[in-house]
């Protein structure tokens, strides 16, 4: 059974910068593309980054974050740079269905707990 764990979430001040990291125990992470969504209180589920298999191509919700990927180690990364009180969020990681990477989560089919990361202003 495939399972994502995420990890780096926390308590940061506005300006700061924060990486999260998601690790994959299946065995075919680097023939999938990866995503990163996050949900605010009393919000839906937002697309914020993903990255294809190979890591040739990735999309950001915004140019402050960046989703990276270490296929030998399994894991994806999230950068995220002069974070801002709005970025407040819990933040998934999530599988995708095939090496291309979607914007919704439909294209996704496997999804870890979530690791909060809260931002002060």
């Amino acid at each position: 059974q495939v399972q994502l764990v995420e990890s780096g979430g926390g308590l940061v001040q506005a300006g700061d910068s924060l990486k999260l990291a998601c690790v994959d125990s299946g065995r075919t992470f680097s023939d999938v593309a990866m995503g990163w969504f996050r949900q605010a209180p009393g919000k839906e589920r937002e697309f914020v980054a993903a990255i294809d298999w190979i890591g040739a191509n990735r999309e950001s919700v915004n140019g402050r974050f960046t989703a990276s990927r270490d296929n030998l180690e399994k894991t994806l990364y999230l950068q995220m740079e002069t974070v801002k009180p709005e970025d407040t969020a819990v933040y998934y990681c999530a599988r995708g269905r095939n090496r291309a990477y979607g914007l919704t989560s439909d294209n996704y089919d496997t999804w870890g707990q979530g690791t909060q990361v809260t931002v002060s202003s």
